[in-house]
């Protein structure tokens, strides 16, 4: 039985098994062009410190990530001796252990986040799948294996709104690109600055519930031609520096409709992986005082196989 696809899905488009979506977008050509954004070599890490927000007053189910020191031969490896292991050797070692909430802090959505019901081997009931109808749903495997490095090009939110909460639809949008001078092409990573992740950086590990529930931007998911925008771009990934690249909590939304747009759209249609909670300040304030709006952004996920989401320590060079 032949699978079947969404309306408004690129299902198949890249292959039958592809798992990587419009990543396939970023062609070696289009990765040489995208160097061509390398003119001084300055780099800019575009990561929160991965104990960030702080606490689990963003999402109360994710929880920052807990360090142990590992047990080495009966004794906590800090400051082990290595006379331990060898009577008179010099020096000392220590050896660590974490674990991590993968979608805590700065860090990737695979399309195994979100799927949807729908019938995609057509016997006419719905089923859980995921992007380009597999089930389980892909991992970051494939992101991180296929390379992940492109030209990025950001539109600053913040700079038109402040610290608003507010939903931009896509009237908003195209006026801010027109402001901005941006143009998007197909095979770009497109970065969002909204400012909340400096609300977080500016509030050190101690996030105030109200101040990151009610500040920061964030796409207008219910606006149908926002969403056909994102479609038509061609764009191979979206990030932003606030909670969910939609204005979350998102618009009530009609009955069988989607509860996340935005992340269906993407994650579970078109095979658009999302990151999340970046740190696009000082990059936005460079590119801005250069009269720039592209760089070079080089953000492979952790390689954790089987797993929905990872952190990534992207780096843009300008």
């Amino acid at each position: 039985m032949s699978k079947q696809r969404p309306p408004g899905s690129n299902w198949g488009d890249y292959g039958v098994d592809d798992r990587v979506g419009r990543l396939n977008e970023l062609t070696p050509d289009r990765v040489v062009q995208a160097a061509a954004e390398i003119r001084t070599g300055q780099r800019f890490c575009l990561s929160l410190p991965l104990d960030y927000p702080g606490g689990n007053v963003v999402f109360p189910f994710r929880l920052p990530p807990q360090r142990k020191v590992v047990d080495r031969m009966g004794f906590v490896a800090h400051d082990f001796p290595f006379s331990r292991q060898r009577e008179g050797a010099t020096g000392v070692v220590n050896d660590d252990i974490v674990t991590l909430w993968t979608q805590y802090s700065t860090q990737w959505d695979a399309f195994g986040h979100v799927g949807s019901h729908f019938d995609a081997n057509g016997d006419g009931e719905a089923e859980v799948v995921y992007y380009n109808g597999h089930y389980p749903g892909p991992d970051v495997d494939g992101m991180a294996t296929i390379g992940l490095q492109g030209r990025g090009v950001m539109v600053d939110l913040h700079r038109k709104y402040g610290h608003a909460k507010i939903a931009v639809d896509h009237a908003m949008f195209e006026e801010i690109l027109r402001e901005q001078g941006v143009v998007v092409e197909p095979g770009d990573i497109l970065a969002l600055r909204t400012g909340w992740a400096q609300l977080l950086v500016d509030m050190k590990g101690s996030p105030d519930k109200e101040v990151v529930h009610n500040s920061g931007a964030g796409l207008d998911s219910r606006d149908p031609k926002m969403l056909e925008w994102i479609a038509r771009s061609g764009v191979a990934a979206i990030v932003a520096d606030n909670l969910a690249v939609e204005a979350y909590p998102p618009k009530p939304g009609e009955a069988g409709t989607p509860y996340l747009p935005l992340h269906e759209l993407c994650l579970f249609k078109l095979g658009i992986n999302l990151g999340e909670m970046w740190y696009l300040t000082e990059l936005a304030d460079w590119l801005q005082h250069n009269e720039r709006t592209r760089f070079f952004l080089t953000a492979p996920p952790l390689r954790l196989r089987g797993h929905v989401g990872s952190p990534v320590t992207p780096i843009a060079t300008v």
